[in-house]
């Protein structure tokens, strides 16, 4: 059906824009008539190719959760619907969002709930979470409190990954850093000292031998380790990117150790705050696991929710089928039974994710304080292996007989 856009003045003298779904201008003309509006411009939406531009074409999650916050202060405030997206439209700070906040204005204006007007944009930048929670608001009366729950929901999911992405950016940085030092002794430094060796036509000592040796495979095949390591980072995308692929990518995941506990640690935290979250705000339980599973990073925990799910629909409760199915953390499971025993499950689940991400941060750096002298050693010993086989290298030079 075609689209039109349309300005027109009430009574008061007051204009508005918007956009409508109609055969054709004089239906949009007489609906507005309908509605006591008359109509001052009524013209045919004509669909812009959204050509791909470099950056900007997603919609960074700070971003999504401050226009969450300003768009709950905002109806806390009072203002209506229409009047509170305007101004985050001015307020945006990208054009990107700044297109869909008007896109989001036009389709409220067009007689669309908000939760609709976001469907538009799912999966990018409004997840399913985000739509049902919304509209769950909008049934109950109580859209503002569903944005803040939705806002405190997203800062606190990002306040823990940018924990989690804080503690591990200290040992990559000194890895690459190792790296990179290693490989420029190897490709710039080593080379010249060989060039040196040759000419004396002497013998070098086997560490020595082994260093030149590497130096120069390194200086004659990178582009064969560059191959290598595309070719293995394409095919792992290629195999996860098949479901049975990723299935067998989780479930090796989660068999590692200490790996594999942290990962289920952090993803029962994502289920039990995702699912308290929108118990929360009004959604109800089967709908609720229904969407916390599609948002599971992790297939074979995303299966777990899944027949969770199946069994709380049987009649069974969310603790008992925790138990059931999946390897869910003892504790995470003891405190949702004791929220479902008190009636209060909805704060238990968001006390146990709050336990569990405590969990997780103290078990990260656990892990990191034993990495990080792993990492320092490693790059130690390989320093201090080139090091030693070139002093050695020197030392047999001044033991040339004049």
């Amino acid at each position: 059906m075609p689209v039109f856009l349309y300005r027109a003045a009430d009574r008061g003298g007051h204009t508005i824009d918007g956009v409508m779904e109609a055969p054709d201008a004089r239906a949009v003309i007489e609906r507005l008539h309908k509605e006591s509006y008359f109509p001052v411009r009524v013209s045919p939406h004509a669909e812009r190719k959204a050509w791909p531009t470099l950056g900007g074409r997603r919609v960074r999650q700070r971003d999504l959760l401050a226009m969450t916050q300003q768009l709950a202060t905002l109806f806390e405030a009072g203002l209506p619907l229409d009047r509170a997206l305007a101004i985050l439209e001015e307020l945006a700070p990208s054009a990107k969002l700044g297109e869909i906040i008007a896109d989001l204005l036009r389709s409220v204006r067009g007689g669309a709930s908000l939760s609709d007007a976001l469907a538009k944009h799912h999966p990018r930048p409004f997840s399913r979470l985000y739509i049902n929670m919304v509209r769950a608001g909008e049934k109950g009366g109580v859209l503002e409190v569903a944005l803040r729950r939705l806002a405190e929901f997203l800062e606190s999911r990002a306040a823990f990954t940018e924990a989690i992405v804080s503690a591990l950016a200290y040992p990559l940085v000194i890895t690459t850093v190792g790296a990179g030092a290693v490989i420029f002794l190897l490709t710039f430094v080593i080379p010249r000292f060989a060039t040196i060796f040759a000419d004396l036509h002497q013998a070098i000592p086997l560490p020595t031998q082994i260093l030149m040796s590497v130096s120069a495979a390194m200086q004659s095949y990178w582009w064969a380790g560059v191959l290598v390591i595309l070719g293995a980072v394409l095919g792992w995308r290629l195999w996860t990117g098949t479901p049975e692929g990723r299935l067998q990518w989780d479930r090796l995941l989660l068999q590692t150790p200490r790996v594999g506990s942290l990962t289920m640690k952090v993803e029962t935290a994502r289920f039990l705050r995702t699912l308290g979250t929108m118990l929360k705000s009004g959604v109800p339980v089967l709908g609720a696991l229904a969407v916390v599973g599609d948002m599971m990073s992790n297939q074979i925990v995303a299966r777990s929710v899944q027949r969770l799910s199946e069994s709380v629909k049987r009649g069974g409760t969310v603790a008992s089928a925790m138990r059931e199915h999946g390897q869910f953390p003892s504790l995470a499971v003891h405190m949702v039974r004791v929220g479902e025993e008190t009636g209060r499950l909805e704060d238990m689940l968001i006390k146990a994710a709050e336990t569990l991400e405590g969990d997780v941060r103290t078990d990260l750096k656990r892990m990191i304080g034993l990495l990080e002298p792993a990492v320092i050693l490693a790059m130690g010993v390989l320093v201090a292996f080139i090091v030693v086989a070139m002093l050695l290298a020197i030392f047999s030079v001044n033991d040339i007989r004049v």
